[in-house]
């Protein structure tokens, strides 16, 4: 693999070509500990969690813990977040922290620095944050995953449809007069990218549902490829119901950056039958996107 040190947007590239674009989801439900005979604990969390790092490790590139199922069990479960988060990055897997964090000022600063430090506890390769207070809220995370060699994810169209209302509104002034609050955060996100040093793919990417129209969003899949292309984490496959044969039509010119997140489809195989479930999933996807 290559060196830590490298742009995330590179080592998200190697990562596409040795192993694929399936990121495999670490989503620590309860019923799903029941499923697996997990007991609704840290403990139960952390099995949990390196079960689906055994199996994804060399089957998958990418995981996603969902932080938010750690995090009920506190100071326990980050301790276990801790471990999961390690062991999959010492297995040569991609780690997103699904932590969706946004704020302002020293806040956002502070969650960067927890995720995105090289020798921090919880150090994971990318993070997903959120932008509602505008992109520019998160120009110090932006900064630091630049300079760390680290990624961020910013939610844009996602599939929850109560987004709809807010993320198709239309910005009202200023530079993205216009342009819908999803349009608006991609072309910052765009800008941003642009200025940086040459990678791959852009060190800031977007949250992009597979189950959204995106041009009901005012997002253009049609137009020229974007460079450097965003990596796009495209969560809605299998549970949710995208299907991964349909990726390259549904993202178009974002196509080239897609990662294909998924969960609950996998996870429900069990501990027992994860790890093939996932070599499954991942050959189906690389004859997908060729």
């Amino acid at each position: 693999m290559t060196a830590v040190g490298a742009a995330f947007g590179d080592r998200l590239a190697q990562a596409f070509a040795e192993r694929g674009r399936l990121c495999v989801g670490i989503d620590p439900h309860a019923h799903l500990l029941a499923d697996w005979g997990l007991p609704a604990s840290a403990a139960g969390v952390r099995e949990f969690g390196l079960i689906a790092v055994e199996a994804a490790a060399g089957r998958a590139g990418l995981v996603k813990p969902q932080v938010a199922f750690f995090e009920r069990f506190g100071a326990a479960g980050y301790v276990a977040l801790e471990e999961v988060i390690a062991a999959a990055r010492a297995a040569g897997l991609l780690v997103i922290a699904d932590a969706k964090r946004g704020d302002i000022g020293t806040s956002v600063t502070a969650y960067a620095e927890s995720w995105l430090t090289p020798g921090s506890p919880l150090e994971a390769d990318a993070l997903t944050v959120s932008a509602f207070q505008g992109v520019g809220s998160i120009a110090e995370p932006m900064r630091l995953a630049e300079e760390h060699g680290k990624g961020l994810f910013v939610l844009a169209a996602t599939s929850n449809p109560e987004a709809a209302v807010v993320q198709q509104a239309v910005v009202a002034s200023g530079p993205r007069a216009g342009m819908t609050v999803a349009r608006a955060i991609i072309e910052d996100v765009h800008e941003f990218n642009q200025q940086q040093p040459a990678h791959a793919f852009g060190t800031v990417g977007l949250v992009l549902g597979a189950t959204v129209d995106l041009a009901a969003y005012g997002i253009d899949t049609d137009g020229a490829p974007v460079t450097p292309a965003f990596p796009v984490l495209a969560p809605g496959f299998g549970h949710q119901g995208a299907r991964v044969e349909d990726a390259p039509r549904l993202f178009g010119t974002l196509a080239p950056g897609v990662i294909v997140s998924e969960s609950r489809g996998l996870l429900s195989a069990g501990a027992d039958g994860l790890a093939d479930a996932v070599a499954r999933r991942a050959e189906e996807v690389r004859v997908s996107h060729g």
